[in-house]
Parts: C-alpha cells; structure tokens; sequence
C-alpha cells in the first residue's frame, strides 16, 4: 500500500507510535526509526512542492509508473490523493526515494501479502 496504513503520511514517529495491539503497530512500529528517517525525507519534499507530506508517496508511486490504490476513510485523503495525482517528481527525486528507501532495509510486507520479485 502506497502509505503503508499510515506510516508514510507523516502522522507517526518515534514519540508518536500507532496505536499498540493493531496489526499495523505490531508491523511498523519495530521500524519507526526508520521509517521516520523516510518521513523527513518525504517532508522535505512536500514542503518544496507546498503540499501535505501524505501526499509525496502517492506521487512518488505515480512516477514510477503505477496506478496507486489507497484506502480512504475521510474526504481529505481522497482530496489529497487528487492534488497528489498533480505533483510531478522529478526523475533524480524519484531516484533519491528509491535508494534512500532501499537503503533502510524495512521489511513491512504483512502476513497476507506476497513478496514481490
């Protein structure tokens, strides 16, 4: 999922983990270090592009040539997936995520998924 139940929109951290006992908590909280180090780097861009920083995987997805799904609960994430489908990265922006995000090594596939390769 493109925003990994929450964990790349920039609402959780290290001080601020999801909630204990969810299945997602029991996922990515383990990796919060690492993944906020991936949620500044998100947040730099969402500032460049003067957007919510939710917003940049999806158009980070949309780069690489997807058709992003997103699950939505509220009105905003669905206007936010809009805007979001109006950002263009660049190619070396894409890049950069792409090796940053390799080179944290998070392993956040969920027991009903499959590995891709």
């Amino acid at each position: 999922m493109v925003l990994e139940q929450g964990a790349l929109s920039g609402k959780y951290d290290t001080k601020n983990l999801m909630p204990e006992g969810s299945a997602r908590a029991q996922t990515y909280n383990p990796v919060m270090d690492k993944l906020e180090l991936l949620n500044e780097k998100l947040a730099k861009l969402a500032e460049k592009y003067n957007v919510e920083t939710a917003q940049i995987p999806i158009a980070w997805a949309i780069s690489k040539g997807t058709l992003p799904i997103i699950g939505v609960t509220k009105v905003k994430h669905v206007e936010d997936a809009v805007k979001a489908a109006n950002i263009t990265l660049t190619q070396e922006e894409t890049e950069e995520l792409e090796k940053f995000a390799e080179s944290l090594q998070i392993n956040a596939i969920r027991f009903w998924e499959k590995e891709m390769k």
